[in-house]
């Protein structure tokens, strides 16, 4: 590793390596190093997530997500296949099962025309013939979703960025940041090196990275597991591509869903489930000062008064499959119990402010030689592309 770089991104993640791409695309000869404290890329949310190419009809209009899920979705498509990486573009359905949830599919469906999305209203006998083991009242039918090999994608971003230059550096663990006069010292248990601008896309990390530089966030990352199950193979015909509930607007979670992979294999889930450590991939990982900063943030004491209900549903679901069968089963009635495999987990890295807001788009902060990611909820893997994008800009900006 050399001693100074003009950009040094923190984590290799899908967002980390695709902004170290973008920054050798957009400023050729400037020195780029990603530092990863894993033995591999794409460890933790990037590869622990259901792989689907997000279409953009949940957001709200003007916001980052909707802006970079748009954009994301049709550039991820097109780079996948420019690269020979697994990826389909399937559709999916978003059904509503329940009278209450008419309206809200409705307004789905009007969102969906505003941003352009190739979006249909489905009755019973249609959603059959999209998907003859599924139940509902009403389906939208979103045309431009599909699934991705986000892994794969990772890799290839590290791929081009190291062709063009840039250096990455696995089992590279940051443990302290000092502010120097042309920029930051970064301290790294493979040592020390400088850096013009630091980037940090830390994921579950990236507010502790920034209280490392000396910012105050302002938001604490709060550790969600997401758990899944998925199909056993003699059950995958029951799903033939991907089928989503409604969402409930008060909770930032899309609830229990059915997604098509590209190998074949169907997950089902996820729970949203709190975690009592940033990678706490099972009920017994627990690391007590993760534990403890969790719970003493005062807007996780806020959001569990706000969502206390929802949150008991989702820890009943995790303790007992024969209730995350039922969930399932609101959907899809001819799933059984046995049909379900235990699959790996993932945690969601979601920010949470002082007052129990739940930070419902990207959150981009920094100033000086810092730019932080502090939010990057799904779809950040789908808009990868256009995040990147953003965030070499910023770091370019403060370069120059």
């Amino acid at each position: 590793m050399r001693s100074h770089y003009d950009v040094v991104v923190i984590g290799g993640g899908i967002i980390g390596l695709s902004t170290a791409y973008a920054v050798t695309r957009a400023a050729p000869g400037r020195s780029v190093a990603v530092l990863e404290k894993e033995p591999a890329l794409a460890r933790h949310q990037s590869g622990r997530n259901s792989g689907v190419i997000h279409s953009g009809i949940y957001y709200r209009p003007g916001s980052f997500k909707a802006r970079f899920a748009l954009r994301g979705a049709r550039e991820m498509v097109e780079f996948c296949a420019a690269h020979g990486i697994a990826h389909e573009v399937t559709g999916k359905l978003i059904v509503a099962t329940t009278a209450p949830e008419l309206p809200r599919l409705a307004d789905l469906a009007r969102r969906g025309e505003q941003h352009g999305i190739p979006v249909r209203t489905l009755g019973v006998r249609e959603i059959a013939e999209h998907e003859p083991h599924v139940r509902g009242l009403a389906a939208v039918h979103v045309g431009t979703t599909g699934v991705a090999d986000y892994p794969a994608v990772a890799r290839r971003f590290a791929e081009l960025a190291a062709r063009d230059g840039a250096e990455v550096h696995l089992g590279c663990e940051v443990l302290a940041l000092t502010r120097a006069p042309d920029g930051v010292m970064v301290h790294t248990t493979a040592g020390e090196v400088r850096a013009g601008v630091l980037v940090n896309c830390a994921g579950l990390h990236s507010d502790r990275v920034a209280r490392m530089a000396g910012d105050e966030p302002g938001v604490r990352i709060i550790p969600f597991r997401g758990e899944y199950y998925e199909l056993a193979e003699r059950s995958r015909g029951l799903v033939r591509n991907l089928v989503y509930p409604v969402p409930d607007p008060a909770f930032p979670f899309l609830g229990v869903h059915l997604t098509r992979d590209v190998h074949g294999g169907v997950h089902v889930g996820p729970n949203a489930v709190l975690a009592a450590a940033r990678e706490g991939y099972r009920w017994r990982d627990f690391r007590a000062r993760e534990a403890a900063d969790i719970a003493g943030w005062p807007g996780l004491r806020r959001v569990a008064r706000r969502h206390w209900r929802r949150e008991v549903g989702e820890l009943w679901r995790s303790a007992s499959k024969t209730a995350f069968t039922a969930a399932v089963r609101r959907m899809l009635p001819d799933v059984t119990r046995n049909d379900l495999v235990r699959a790996p987990a993932g945690v969601r890295a979601q920010a949470v402010r002082a007052d129990g807001t739940l930070v419902d788009d990207f959150l981009f902060t920094g100033a000086g030689p810092f730019v932080h990611v502090l939010n990057a909820p799904s779809p950040a893997a789908t808009a990868s592309l256009p995040i990147g994008r953003e965030i070499a800009a910023r770091a370019l900006r403060t370069l120059e």
